[in-house]
């Protein structure tokens, strides 16, 4: 496997399985505009993110699954958007880790659409 899909493999199913093991931080970044529980978001992203890491592990569903990660890291960018919101008078720490999630996102869909080609 090439070494920016094994990078990306790894960085979806980590936080995928994160999702499962340590879902309280994943559901208080859910928009309350979503229908049902934050919990059932939390769990439906983190099977997404699994399934997504399992077709860019394979070479025939690579692209297929490049394809989905980067529409998962836009997907998720609203998640971010109430983080920044929600930390906005945290410590300074946690303000620029919320806010530095943001502009996060485009290097990730970049590589993303790099795996798949």
């Amino acid at each position: 496997m090439k070494k920016d899909a094994a990078g990306l493999v790894t960085l979806l199913a980590t936080s995928g399985v994160l999702h499962f093991v340590a879902p309280k931080p994943f559901d208080a970044i859910v928009p309350r505009s979503l229908p049902g529980s934050a919990r059932t978001w939390t769990y439906v992203s983190g099977v997404a993110e699994l399934a997504v890491a399992a077709a860019i592990a394979h070479p025939r569903t690579r692209k297929a699954g490049g394809l989905a990660a980067a529409a998962l890291f836009a997907a998720v960018f609203p998640a971010n958007v109430k983080m920044a919101w929600d930390w906005r008078h945290a410590s300074p720490v946690k303000r620029a880790v919320a806010f530095g999630r943001l502009p996060a996102q485009a290097p990730l869909i970049a590589w993303a659409l790099r795996v798949s080609r």
